[in-house]
């Protein structure tokens, strides 16, 4: 894990002095930006494992920054931000964050995450080391390499969207509840909320349903949670 390079975007310098320090610290390689238009200069142009953005940013806002880079990668981000309401919070991962930390934060408990982010997110190894393919190629999911392709052509998935969408390829047309998704996505000791997953499974939808208000793929039992249907 030493070798990941890790972009830090926090436009308070005295904060991101102390978030590099404790990434440095732990043997990551850190590369650090100010302001929006920077950030996106860096992820065009170095090879980075992980970002951690701040919302409120000059030039380009946090959220802007992290669209863009969502139309083209999957790359693990974490939002770091003052905003701590549960409905900004669903609105930062809707919007393709991996993990959400609100200010003032413990620099260890960044770490943490970022360790955690980091170890789901590159894993040596996965349960369906093969290539599912439904309904006669509209949809290909390659779980070895962490590819989705919907009518032969990549979709980008956040790391988390693509770790529900496998954990629920695991057994297809098995209703699993929020809780065993959460479990079976993230590991025991996951830190959000069950009603996120309701997010992911939005975005899920959004981006390999013809019609996400009338899917094929991933079902809802309601009362219960979510079954993959794809055949």
């Amino acid at each position: 894990m030493n070798n990941r390079k890790i972009l830090v975007v926090e436009d308070e310098k005295n904060i991101l002095e102390v978030i590099e320090a404790y990434l440095l610290k732990e043997g990551f390689r850190v590369i650090t930006a100010e302001d929006g238009e920077m950030a996106l200069e860096l992820f065009k142009n170095e090879k980075i494992h992980l970002i951690v953005l701040d919302l409120m940013l000059p030039k380009i806002s946090g959220e802007e920054v992290c669209t863009t880079i969502r139309a083209t990668s999957d790359i693990p981000i974490i939002m770091l931000t003052a905003k701590v309401d549960e409905d900004d919070k669903i609105e930062g991962l809707t919007i393709g964050a991996d993990d959400y930390i609100t200010k003032p934060f413990s620099p260890r408990e960044l770490v943490s995450r970022v360790k955690a982010l980091l170890r789901r997110s590159y894993r040596d190894s996965n349960p369906l080391a093969e290539k599912l393919v439904f309904n006669d190629g509209d949809l290909e999911v390659d779980i070895d390499k962490m590819i989705v392709r919907k009518k032969r052509e990549n979709i980008y998935l956040t790391s988390n969207e693509f770790k529900i969408l496998s954990s629920l390829l695991t057994r297809p047309g098995q209703v699993f509840s929020r809780e065993q998704l959460i479990e079976l996505a993230f590991g025991y000791n996951y830190d959000g909320f069950d009603r996120t997953i309701d997010t992911y499974i939005k975005n899920i939808r959004q981006k390999i349903e013809d019609n996400p208000k009338s899917p094929n793929y991933i079902i809802t039992v309601y009362g219960v949670g979510y079954k993959f249907g794809g055949m």
